[in-house]
């Protein structure tokens, strides 16, 4: 018995393909004129597009129309590892028993198929459950092209992959399970880079790791719904390699929203809290054993779950201390003022003044606001391009930043005062010069003792928050100050990973929540969020182990986001490559002890790709490679780098011709 249905869009690429290939001398589909293909394969793929046009079911089993597209939509022809990864149903909610979540079920999966020599590629299964198939339920595709070459091996072809949902007769599905977007995920994780797998989307990872698949390999921890909570999450060693999670958990913090955003492009968000099971729980809840009645009521299904378990509790129970923690921060913020005194002409010292504000931006008595502030951390220095103090000395300077508390533990420090409500301190000297050093910078931290909803006394055992940072500009000469440049990477790229409440280096210092607060506005009049302030720790000679932990800006990033393996595309932080930034830089520590530096292109470029690998390269084309300071910093400016290479965000790699 054949069935064979279409939906209105597959007819609709059906008809088109049919015109586009007579419009270009082809045939109409049919069998037949041999050597006249019709509309000219693509020669080149950049980007390899897929769909699902067609479904129709033989016998119980599907027979699915793959098509696929380069970049310029021209049908991609000769593809020979392209598979339909799998074949799935889903189950709706309690079908597989009172309580249990929806979940997708493996049906089969396919690698045959007939190139059809426009773009088409039909395939049919030699394995398929049609026993368990429901025309009833919503069927899923999954099709994935492996990265590869075309049939002639030359050909590149790149990774790609599509989840497609139908009905049951290959029209437009009625319902699907989608809790949790991509772009949620890519937040963090590279676009199109594997994770585990070869897979690089969220929806392929829920297609195979279904709890039927676990429960059948008798570790049902591996079904998504476990495991994706496991992996973001350290309270317990799982997996082969006795992995903890803590670089996720870290930036997660258990925050359910950080991934569960609210869409109205997923109709199903909300199913996290709406439908509670034991598989999904003990992700995370790694003290309970359900069957057991350890750390919970012994039960032995789901089916009471939501007895006690209502979503608004459940909702409220795991997202209330971050809608509290965001409600407090948003409190207070702070403004502040760097003046140069010039008494005369040999007076180099400046005035920091820093105002507390109310959620309305008004400022309030500092006093009145001493004995709830657990720190306001400063930290100044000179030069914001290239700062001239180092995390402890500048080699060839000897100064170091200036780190000064104004308020610490409730109290006043030495040498603040109050004066008309705001907070001042004095330096001493600030070691202003010309050009660039004209300008000192402060990157102010505040942290604040609360209850979770106010502000309250500080005191041993009470809660502290870091709030807003603040970052001010001062010269000597009066003139406009000078900036770092802020058009290579986007702030709010940081924010979209690292949340509204992560804690920056809270315990280290007073730690700063990632905000507006440190906006300016750009050439354009826009206002950006840049990350001036990290420069005024993360200097040219690095941090606390100097050159060891490649601890200038210009390297860190690269280096701590690289070792974590969460960022694999330029793109997912720059929003351009500032080329001229490199010539207003000097030598940068990259090796133990601040005894070794490099000419800043080759230290920038070899923190993603490795020291030793470019080494000879570097240096056979001007650059220093872990040089002493004076010898790097002398041919700061005479390495040859962008003479060849003239990277830009669409091509990393571009090499000048």
């Amino acid at each position: 018995m054949m069935k064979t249905k279409y939906s209105k869009i597959a007819l609709l690429l059906a008809a088109s393909t049919t015109v586009a290939l007579t419009g270009c001398g082809g045939d109409d589909g049919k069998d037949g004129n041999p050597g006249n293909p019709g509309t000219e394969p693509a020669p080149a793929i950049q980007t390899l597009n897929l769909d699902v046009t067609n479904v129709t079911y033989e016998d119980g089993k599907p027979v699915v129309t793959v098509f696929a597209t380069n970049e310029e939509d021209l049908p991609v022809v000769g593809l020979k590892d392209l598979g339909i990864e799998n074949a799935a149903q889903l189950v709706p909610v309690g079908a597989s028993g009172a309580g249990n979540s929806a979940n997708w079920q493996k049906l089969g999966s396919s690698s045959t198929f007939e190139d059809q020599k426009n773009g088409n590629y039909v395939f049919t299964f030699e394995s398929f459950e049609s026993e368990k198939f429901n025309a009833e339920l919503t069927q899923r595709f999954n099709v994935v092209a492996d990265a590869s070459t075309l049939q002639d091996g030359v050909t590149a072809v790149p990774v790609s992959e599509i989840v497609r949902d139908f009905d049951g007769e290959g029209y437009q599905a009625k319902y699907t399970k989608n809790i949790v977007s991509h772009e949620a995920c890519t937040a963090c994780h590279a676009e199109d880079e594997k994770i585990y797998h070869k897979a690089t989307t969220v929806e392929t990872c829920i297609t195979c790791h279904t709890q039927e698949w676990a429960d059948g390999r008798g570790k049902p921890e591996v079904a998504f719904a476990h495991l994706v909570h496991n992996v973001h999450n350290s309270n317990k060693v799982w997996g082969r390699n006795d992995y903890t999670a803590e670089t996720a958990h870290a930036i997660v913090q258990d925050n359910c929203q950080a991934c569960h955003v609210e869409s109205e492009e997923l109709t199903e968000w909300g199913n996290w809290s709406r439908i509670p099971t034991m598989e999904t729980c003990t992700s995370c809840h790694t003290n309970i054993d359900f069957k057991a009645g350890q750390g919970h009521s012994q039960q032995d299904d789901n089916s009471n779950c939501v007895a006690c378990h209502s979503a608004s509790w459940t909702e409220e129970i795991h997202t209330g201390p971050f809608v509290e923690k965001k409600a407090f921060i948003d409190m207070y913020g702070m403004s502040a003022t760097l003046v140069a005194n010039k008494a005369d002409e040999n007076d180099m010292s400046a005035t920091l003044t820093v105002s507390i504000l109310d959620a309305d931006g008004n400022a309030v008595d500092a006093q009145s606001m001493i004995s709830k502030i657990q720190r306001i951390e400063t930290i100044t220095n000179v030069g914001p391009n290239f700062p001239i103090m180092g995390y402890k000395s500048n080699p060839e300077s000897g100064l170091a930043k200036i780190i000064k508390d104004l308020v610490k533990a409730g109290q006043l420090q030495e040498g603040v005062v109050v004066t008309d409500g705001n907070l001042s301190f004095t330096f001493d000297s600030l070691p202003f010069g010309q050009g660039d050093t004209d300008t000192a910078f402060t990157f102010i931290g505040l942290e604040m003792c609360n209850d979770g909803t106010q502000a309250v006394d500080c005191a041993e055992g009470i809660a502290t928050t870091s709030m807003k940072a603040d970052l001010v500009h001062g010269t000597l000469s009066g003139e406009a100050p000078s900036f770092r440049h802020i058009d290579s990477v986007n702030f709010s790229t940081c924010q979209n990973c690292h949340g509204e409440t992560f804690e920056l280096h809270k315990e280290h210092h007073a730690g700063f929540i990632m905000t507006e607060q440190l906006g300016r506005e750009n050439a354009e009049g826009e206002m950006v969020v840049g990350v001036d302030g990290c420069v005024t720790c993360h200097t040219p000679d690095g941090t606390y182990a100097s050159g060891a932990n490649q601890g200038a800006l210009e390297m860190k990033l690269h280096s701590v986001h690289g070792e974590q393996k969460i960022i694999g595309d330029c793109a997912q932080c720059h929003n351009d490559f500032n080329l001229d930034a490199f010539k207003v830089k000097g030598a940068l520590a990259t090796a133990g002890g601040g005894d070794s530096y490099t000419t800043p292109i080759t230290a920038t470029c070899a923190s993603c790709h490795g020291f030793d690998d470019i080494k000879n390269h570097a240096e056979s084309q001007g650059a220093v490679v872990n040089g002493s300071y004076q010898e790097a910093n002398d041919a700061a400016q005479l390495e040859t780098c962008f003479f060849c290479h003239a990277p830009t965000l669409e091509n990393h790699g571009q090499v000048k011709m």
